[in-house]
């Protein structure tokens, strides 16, 4: 019969979003040779080279990207069915907060195939702050929430409790073209309460680069539309990279580290519902 092996579009998923076979290997339980192997198994099946292997990493080809939006489709319904089955169907409403940091271009998108593989899950959706979401999920004010958490240079590493959904490069913005001089730099930021706007600036004091803030913006897309129009410097995560927007090619601004996103963790007395809802959103939004 034809078809894909589940395992292997599995592994897939897991490539593209690892960025390469190493990375992806912890991620699927797998050896980096077997990973490997379940991709050329694949490619075979498929009948067409799948990714594209660089001294970077790996993208996928055209046929790639056409076999993941499947890939993530199937492997969804596969557990839909799995969860159904057992008695936990994804039936009901669910407050979900989630940081405007996490993939500005593509959440619109995810949380869309998301109600089509569970139209009977209402989600109420919020885009907050991170400190925001972490203080709401605490008091009990929403069900899911999504944060970022920055580690700063030379501090020990590790990830609050919770599940990590990705990890990014910051890097400084500008836009395309852009090679700002001005001194002071001119900082482009969210307002004061947001903890990537407290890091760029403990991190450029203590590099001795005079900045001044010349934008303030309510949120991310406020801030790529400064970004774009030339008006200065911001400290951003990879995926905000916007049209008219590019990485910042500064030798002399401080190198940044980079930012996790994660699923924060269950409470205690959790009900079934919420912990299936969770583990659902978690891999919709992979």
């Amino acid at each position: 019969m034809a078809g894909f092996d589940l395992d292997q579009l599995r592994t897939l998923v897991a490539v593209l979003d690892a960025g390469s076979l190493t990375a992806a290997a912890p991620r699927v339980f797998l050896s980096q040779s077997s990973v490997s192997e379940q991709m050329r198994k694949l490619e075979e099946r498929a009948g067409q080279p799948l990714l594209l292997r660089g001294k970077n990493g790996v993208t996928a080809t055209p046929a790639g990207l056409r076999l993941l939006e499947h890939a993530r489709a199937i492997l969804a319904l596969s557990d839909a069915a799995y969860r159904d089955l057992r008695g936990v169907p994804m039936r009901g409403e669910l407050n979900l907060c989630i940081t405007d940091y996490f993939r500005p271009g593509d959440v619109a998108r995810m949380l869309r195939r998301l109600n089509e593989q569970y139209p009977q899950l209402r989600l109420y959706v919020r885009i907050m702050k991170s400190g925001e979401i972490e203080s709401a999920y605490e008091r009990g004010g929403i069900d899911v929430g999504v944060s970022m958490v920055v580690r700063e240079r030379g501090a020990e590493d590790g990830i609050p409790a919770g599940e990590v959904l990705r990890r990014e490069p910051l890097m400084w913005m500008a836009a395309q073209g852009a090679r700002p001089g001005r001194d002071p730099l001119p900082l482009l930021a969210l307002p004061e309460t947001c903890a990537l706007r407290q890091y760029a600036e403990r991190t450029l004091t203590r590099g001795g680069i005079a900045y001044a803030v010349a934008h303030v913006a309510s949120g991310v897309a406020g801030l790529q539309l400064a970004l774009a129009a030339g008006l200065g410097v911001a400290c951003l995560n990879e995926s905000a990279l916007a049209p008219g927007i590019a990485r910042l090619d500064a030798p002399d601004l401080p190198a940044l580290p980079q930012a996790a996103f994660r699923v924060l963790p269950a409470r205690p007395g959790e009900d079934a519902f919420v912990a299936r809802a969770r583990e659902v959103i978690a891999q919709a939004l992979r």
